[in-house]
């Protein structure tokens, strides 16, 4: 059905929106275009998450430093949001530990800040193109204490594992202090009401070491390939 030029429900009649969508729909497929074109290449890969307002000499960033080092000198790529705190604290100990170190940085109204340690920087303007370049290409997810972002992260992942959308990877979240609480309320409330299978919970691992989270790693692909499976990357497709 065509809208005539002036018509109550076309308050554009030059097409002047319209076509600044179109062009819009270029730039998202820009995003990902890039980004799969960087990241593909990479081999297997670790998705890091958590707070971008701790300082450099917290023990939460001590422990994403280390964590990140550990997992790179295992053979993983280390990729991050790009930004300060524990982005920056994966960052650095990728590059530590002699890994590509990969920044998937987001433009913001009060912009982003990127931090140094990145070999590899991609920029978005969209958060759900950002969003795939996480997930797509991850082995594992480590998730460390975070806001908004971190949560909105940790969702994303769980929601695509739990419908099939992804392979099933390892999400681990570190420092039990910080998100037992969370846990509790899942079982209490989401498990209790039916709204998730108490099976569900089983998606997530909790830690509170450096070394727990790469022995966590390895021991989901121990016995088979980390790579995925044909019928994996046929599902990813999806995303």
């Amino acid at each position: 059905m065509s809208v005539e030029p002036g018509h109550p429900s076309n308050p554009d009649p030059d097409g002047g929106l319209l076509k600044g969508e179109s062009w819009r729909i270029f730039q998202i497929m820009a995003e990902f275009v890039e980004g799969s074109e960087r990241l593909a290449a990479l081999g297997p890969t670790v998705s890091f998450f958590g707070s971008s307002r701790v300082a450099a000499d917290h023990p939460w960033y001590e422990s994403a430093q280390d964590t990140a080092r550990r997992l790179a000198e295992a053979g993983f790529a280390i990729v991050s949001g790009g930004g300060p705190g524990i982005m920056e604290a994966a960052n650095k100990g990728a590059q530590q530990g002699g890994a590509t170190s990969v920044g998937l940085n987001i433009q913001l109204p009060r912009e982003q800040i990127p931090n140094a340690y990145q070999d590899i920087r991609l920029y978005f303007r969209h958060f759900f193109a950002r969003k795939v370049m996480f997930v797509k290409y991850a082995s594992a997810y480590v998730v460390y204490p975070g806001g908004f972002g971190t949560l909105d992260e940790l969702g994303e992942i769980l929601t695509l594992i739990q419908t099939g959308k992804s392979r099933r990877i390892p999400v681990i979240l570190v420092t039990q202090s910080y998100w037992q609480g969370l846990l509790d309320w899942m079982a209490q409330s989401l498990v209790a009401e039916g709204s998730i299978d108490r099976t569900d919970l089983d998606l997530l691992c909790l830690v509170d070491r450096p070394e727990a989270v790469l022995e966590a790693v390895l021991d989901h692909y121990r016995g088979r390939g980390i790579e995925p499976s044909q019928e994996e990357r046929e599902r990813q497709l999806d995303l």
